[in-house]
């Protein structure tokens, strides 16, 4: 196809322009796009590049997959000496390909029903023969999306499936065989189920020769994360193993090894008393290792929910050079949501995968979804947003991200010790600042294991450092901290008074997140136990300040923002109100009416399958108040991504799916307010008009 671009054209001049900009003045930038450029591959007008699937040919062109079904080839995706990329459709009319491979001289794809083989028979650049390798059922659940495939070392080909979402029990389910299955298939298309255990498995990929997959939260999945699968393994998700008892399968895990666990009352000494709701038992993947030889699989490292993403996506390994950086070895995982990509550092300790994960790069122009190499060790990005909602605006994007051959000053490890972690860093620190325990804080904390959709963080601990031990030349510091928990995660904060050893730079990025699967054995060193620090406030905002005098009823007495039991003083209720959502980020009614000074019964029912809140703002503030939520760290769930700001005049707070919220309120004086959904990359889109007459 002819490619007929509109306003972008990104050339050598730009990029060099940027070198000088790193340097000008002699002034030590450090921020993101200091270390690692992100360069727009335009698009040709009337593509829509949905990128679903990403794959570098051998002679270094770009094979694209798009939600749409269609399949390009991209020529010249470097823009090399100025010059625009080349775009050619290679096939069409296929089931949204969320995923795609380039092996053995052909591309294979995997549309939502089938792995299809697509071959160019004659050379013309065009796929001549659509040929399905292997073929599963579907029930016709929106939500059974499929992905992969992924080419293992033995050349068979991996794919991922979906589970269905079924809103009779408001969790995920599997109506068809191997639904929330890996399928290990041979490029003949004979079928093997691998494991099971997913419940939206959207990533996937090679690591030091072993297979990972990344998943997202949802029931019984309390935060993304990213997990290593050998065959027979059962991950989290038991919706999967309506079908272990298959003859052909491998699992070991039964559906009634779970229910079993998660059904039964327990003692909870560490647990809040708020955090046991008798209708709704949980236990903590620490609870459930009883079943681990048969098959149980903890995640390898977790991506803690709000804070580090929302919808976990692509996983790829860097490369073991220097043409990435310094975290060569290391693995960027996608999130699809926030619109960024993050890093994770992994280590072995007695046989299982474990280690940190930080924050690598945002400000992607749509959701990060696919990555792949390019053959000038750059990295490129493809993304969607369409109905899933992302931080970046677009709906879709490809771009690709370039180190500026700049070593940021970063954490580049953070590894496990007997008594607490190491931290590696990129550069020589301070030494004398590095060596006071009191500038880092570790905080630990796990998720519920159960059936509702996520969890806020429960059972948060703060572990005292009491000695911070540095290394000779300055690159690492030895932290020794009491009592640390095995299958928690342990958040590691580095106060910004660690700086480099010139002193000229604080951590790019300075919160790590351990998720802490075994203690390693060994020495532990002899150093005086310190006391703890004054607590931190570990419940952050109040989300009961009392609304603005507007909004206070005719009795004078102040209404809390959010106020779910009717008023004593209220004799009568003036207006009712329900709202509604709809899938794609939706609110059901995009036009509420109230008169001022109403007393108002508004209920919240979410119809979605994901959270969402209600909160009504001032016109033009939604996004203003949505970015505040998304800075609320850890405690961001248990807040319901809505941070403490007079700019919130009432809310309902996040309602699962199936579930409702009723509050009250007094309406606002007479103008037009938006109400808005502020969980992170859904307030750009999910608003709605409040028109007080």
């Amino acid at each position: 196809m002819k490619a007929i671009y509109k306003n972008i054209l990104i050339t050598a001049t730009a990029t060099l322009g940027f070198t000088a900009t790193f340097a000008q003045a002699g002034k030590k930038s450090n921020t993101e796009k200091d270390y690692y450029r992100i360069v727009t591959v335009p698009v040709p007008e009337g593509v829509e590049l949905e990128v679903g699937g990403l794959t570098t040919l051998p002679n270094g062109d770009l094979g694209v997959s798009t939600r749409r079904g269609d399949v390009y080839i991209i020529s010249n995706p470097y823009q090399l000496n100025g010059s625009l990329p080349y775009y050619k459709k290679f096939a069409t009319g296929m089931h949204e390909v969320l995923g795609l491979a380039y092996t053995g001289g052909n591309f294979y794809c995997v549309q939502r029903g089938e792995l299809t083989k697509l071959i160019d028979k004659n050379g013309d650049g065009k796929a001549d023969i659509y040929e399905t390798v292997y073929a599963w059922q579907l029930s016709g659940n929106y939500h059974e999306y499929s992905y992969g495939p992924v080419v293992m070392p033995n050349g068979h080909l991996m794919v991922n499936l979906n589970v269905a979402f079924a809103e009779e029990w408001w969790r995920g389910k599997s109506f068809k065989p191997w639904r929330g299955w890996s399928l290990d298939i041979t490029p003949d298309g004979d079928m093997s189920p691998y494991a099971t255990g997913f419940r939206s498995p959207c990533g996937q990929g090679i690591v030091d020769g072993k297979y990972f997959y990344s998943e997202n939260q949802g029931d019984w999945i309390g935060s993304g994360y990213i997990m290593q699968l050998d065959k027979g393994d059962f991950a989290m998700h038991p919706a999967g193993l309506n079908w272990a008892a298959d003859p052909s399968s491998p699992v070991k895990v039964r559906t009634e090894d779970i229910y079993a666990l998660v059904d039964k009352r327990f003692n909870d000494p560490e647990g809040k008393i708020e955090d046991r709701d008798p209708k709704r038992p949980y236990k903590t993947l620490a609870e459930v290792s009883a079943i681990i030889g048969k098959g149980y699989k903890a995640p390898a490292v977790w991506l803690p929910h709000g804070v580090l993403g929302q919808s976990t996506s692509a996983l790829i390994q860097i490369p073991k050079d220097d043409k990435f950086g310094p975290f060569a070895g290391q693995v960027l995982v996608g999130d699809q949501a926030q619109s960024r990509i993050n890093r994770v550092f992994l280590e072995t300790i007695k046989g299982q995968y474990q280690g940190a994960a930080f924050a690598f790069r945002e400000g992607f122009e749509s959701g990060v979804l696919r990555m792949a190499w390019g053959a000038d060790n750059s990295l490129f990005v493809g993304q969607t947003s369409r109905g899933w909602g992302s931080t970046g605006q677009k709906i879709f994007g490809l771009e690709r991200l370039v180190w500026a051959k700049k070593t940021p000053f970063e954490m580049k490890a953070v590894r496990a010790m007997p008594d607490g972690f190491e931290i590696e860093f990129t550069k020589p620190v301070n030494k004398q600042a590095a060596a006071d325990p009191d500038n880092y804080d570790i905080t630990g904390f796990t998720y519920k294991y159960h059936p509702v959709y996520g969890s806020a963080t429960i059972r948060e601990k703060n572990h005292i450092v009491n000695a911070a031990i540095v290394s000779e030349d300055g690159l690492r510091v030895r932290l020794i901290a009491d009592s640390l928990r095995e299958k928690y995660i342990h958040e590691i904060k580095v106060n910004n008074k660690v700086v480099s050893a010139d002193s000229s730079f604080t951590l790019l990025h300075p919160v790590a997140y351990y998720t802490l699967n075994n203690i390693p054995d060994g020495a532990k060193l002899n150093v005086p136990k310190r006391k703890a620090k004054m607590a931190h406030n570990m419940e952050g905002m109040n989300m009961d300040m009392p609304a603005p005098a507007a909004a206070k009823a005719t009795t004078g007495a102040a209404l809390k923002k959010n106020q779910t039991v009717k008023p004593a003083s209220w004799s009568t209720i003036d207006q009712t109100i329900t709202l509604g959502t709809k899938p794609g980020l939706k609110y059901d009614k995009l036009e509420l009416t109230v008169k001022a000074g109403a007393k108002v019964k508004l209920t919240f029912t979410n119809n979605d399958d994901m959270p969402h809140n209600f909160v009504v703002v001032p016109q033009g503030q939604a996004i203003a108040v949505g970015e505040l939520g998304t800075k609320l760290g850890l405690q961001a769930v248990k807040l319901s991504y809505i941070a403490n700001t007079p700019k919130i005049l009432f809310n309902a707070t996040l309602v699962g799916p199936g579930s409702s919220q009723t509050i009250y309120f007094v309406a606002p004086k007479a103008g037009k307010y938006t109400y808005v959904c502020t969980v992170p990359g859904h307030f750009y889109v999910m608003q709605g008009t409040l028109t007080v007459e």
